[in-house]
C-alpha cells in the first residue's frame, strides 16, 4: 500500500476546499441574500439557523451510525464511497439556496427559505461526517495526523480568501446596492468547483487502517454501547465545549463581517482585505505550526494563544478604530488564538477518537466523529442565531438599502464582543476538560501500536 505523503495531504485539503465552497458561502452570504433580496427578518433567520442546526445535529448522529454500520461501493473503503455520493447533494443545495424567489408571496418565501436551508443541512452532514472521519483511517501516526489537520485548516482559508473575499465585489454594484442575480451565478460556479475538489479528494487519498470487511457487509455494531463509550470520552467532551467557542467566531462573528464593512465602514470591498490578512496569518502558521507543536505541544499552544486572544478581543470591544485597514489588521491579530485552534482542532479530535479504542479496543470512528460534529453543529446553530439575532437587537431593517449610524455601531460592537465569549469556552474545553497531555498521548499511541500489530 502506498505510504502516507504529500498526495494524501493535498487530497485531504481538497476535501475541505470542496466543502468550503458551499458551506462558507452559505454560512456567510445566505443571510445577506435573505435579508436584502428576499426581505426576511434577521429574527426569523436566527431562529431558523438555531432550529436547523439542532435538526442537523440529529442527522449528524444518524449519519455517524450509518457509516459505522454499512459499506457502499466495491472498493472496501469505509468513508470515501459516501463522499462520492454526498458531493452531488451538497452542490445541489448550494444552487437551490440562492434562487431569487422575491416575487413570491411572503409565506411561500419563508417556507422556501426553511426548506432549502434544511436540505443544505442534510447534504452537508452527509458529506462532513465521512470526510471528518476519514482522517482517522488515512494514518494513525500523530505527526502525520497533525499534517492532515493543517491541510484541512488551510483548505477553508484558500476558499475564504481566494474566492469568497471577492464575492462582495459582485453582489454589490458601484453605488453599494445589492445585485440579486449575482448570488445565483456565484452559487453555480462554486458548486462546480466543489464537485471537482471532491473528485480530487477521492482519487488522491488512501484509507490505510481497515477492518477488511467486504463491501456491503454490516459491521458488528451495538448502538447503545457505542454511544455509552462516546459519552464517557472526556477528551472528546472537552473538544466539544471548545468547539462551541470556536463556532461563535466562525458562525457568529463571521456572519456579521459583511455587515460591518458594508454598513459601518461603508466599504464592502474591505471584506476582501480582511480575508487577505487572515490568509497571511494562516499561511505563516501553516509553515511554523509543526515546529511549534513539537516544541510546546498542541494542547498547550492552544491554551496560550487563546488566553492572549481573550485579553486582546476584550480590549477591542472597548476601543473603536475608525480606519478600516487598522481595524482589520488588529482584529485578525486579536483573534490569533482562533487561527491556532482551527489549525490544530482536527488533530486533537482524531486523538479523541483513538482514545476510545485505547480504552476499550473498539473502533467506532463514525459514531465518535458524529458526536463531536453534533456538538459542532449545535454550536454553529447557536453562533449563527446569535449573529442573526444581534442584527435585530441593534435595529437592523431588512430590505433597507442602508442602515442608521446607530445600527452600524451596534453591529461593530457585536462583531468584536462575540470572540470574547468564544475564547472563554475554548480555554474551559481545552484547558480544564480535555485531559490528554503530551505524556498521555504518547503512552496511548505506543499502546495502540502494539495492540494493532498483534
Amino acid at each position: 500500500m502506498r505510504k502516507f505523503g504529500v498526495r494524501d495531504q493535498v487530497g485531504y485539503a481538497l476535501g475541505d476546499i470542496g466543502g468550503s465552497f458551499v458551506n462558507i458561502f452559505i454560512s456567510t452570504f445566505f443571510i445577506v441574500f435573505c435579508t436584502y433580496v428576499l426581505g426576511v427578518s434577521p429574527y426569523f433567520m436566527g431562529t431558523m439557523f438555531l432550529v436547523g442546526k439542532v435538526f442537523d445535529a440529529i442527522i449528524t448522529a444518524i449519519m455517524g451510525i450509518v457509516t459505522d454500520r454499512f459499506r457502499i461501493g466495491k472498493s472496501g473503503d469505509k468513508f470515501l464511497p459516501w463522499i462520492s455520493f454526498s458531493k452531488w447533494l451538497l452542490a445541489a443545495s448550494c444552487i437551490l439556496s440562492f434562487i431569487d424567489v422575491s416575487s413570491w408571496q411572503s409565506t411561500a418565501i419563508h417556507i422556501w427559505v426553511v426548506a432549502v436551508y434544511l436540505f443544505f443541512c442534510v447534504a452537508y452532514t452527509a458529506d462532513a461526517i465521512p470526510y471528518g472521519s476519514l482522517a482517522s483511517v488515512i494514518t494513525n501516526d500523530p505527526v502525520e495526523r497533525t499534517k492532515l489537520s493543517r491541510a484541512r485548516s488551510i483548505g477553508g482559508m484558500i476558499v475564504s480568501v481566494g474566492f469568497l473575499s471577492f464575492v462582495p465585489m459582485f453582489i454589490y454594484d458601484k453605488a453599494g446596492n445589492i445585485v440579486p442575480e449575482a448570488f445565483f451565478y456565484i452559487a453555480i460556479l462554486f458548486s462546480i468547483l466543489s464537485l471537482l475538489c471532491y473528485t480530487g479528494l477521492v482519487k488522491l487519498t488512501t484509507e490505510r487502517i481497515r477492518d477488511e470487511k467486504p463491501a456491503g457487509a454490516k459491521s458488528e455494531y451495538d448502538f447503545k454501547q457505542a454511544f455509552k463509550l462516546a459519552f464517557s470520552n472526556r477528551p472528546l467532551l472537552g473538544m466539544m465545549v471548545a468547539t462551541l467557542g470556536s463556532t461563535l467566531i466562525i458562525a457568529g462573528a463571521n456572519t456579521l463581517a459583511a455587515y460591518v464593512f458594508a454598513e459601518y465602514y461603508n466599504m464592502p470591498s474591505a471584506f476582501a482585505i480582511n480575508s487577505f490578512i487572515s490568509m497571511g496569518i494562516t499561511f505563516a502558521l501553516f509553515l511554523v505550526i509543526p515546529k511549534l507543536v513539537a516544541k510546546f505541544n498542541k494542547r498547550y499552544l492552544i491554551i496560550a494563544t487563546s488566553a492572549f486572544s481573550l485579553v486582546a478581543t476584550a480590549l477591542m470591544t472597548f476601543v473603536t478604530f475608525e480606519n478600516v485597514y487598522v481595524f482589520a489588521a488588529l482584529y485578525n491579530i486579536a483573534t490569533f488564538g482562533s487561527f491556532v485552534f482551527i489549525m490544530l482542532v482536527w488533530a486533537l479530535v482524531t486523538d479523541c477518537i483513538d482514545y476510545t479504542e485505547y480504552k476499550t479496543g473498539q473502533k467506532i470512528e463514525g459514531t465518535l466523529y458524529s458526536l463531536y460534529s453534533f456538538g459542532r453543529k449545535v454550536g454553529m446553530g447557536l453562533g449563527a442565531a446569535v449573529g442573526s439575532y444581534s442584527l435585530g437587537w441593534v435595529g437592523f431593517v431588512s430590505g433597507a438599502k442602508s442602515q442608521t449610524q446607530e445600527v452600524a455601531e451596534g453591529i461593530l460592537k457585536m462583531f468584536t464582543a462575540l470572540p470574547v465569549f468564544a475564547f472563554v469556552l475554548i480555554l474551559i474545553g481545552v484547558g480544564l476538560i480535555y485531559n490528554l497531555n503530551a505524556k498521555k498521548t504518547n503512552e496511548m499511541y505506543a499502546a495502540l501500536k502494539n495492540s494493532r500489530a498483534s
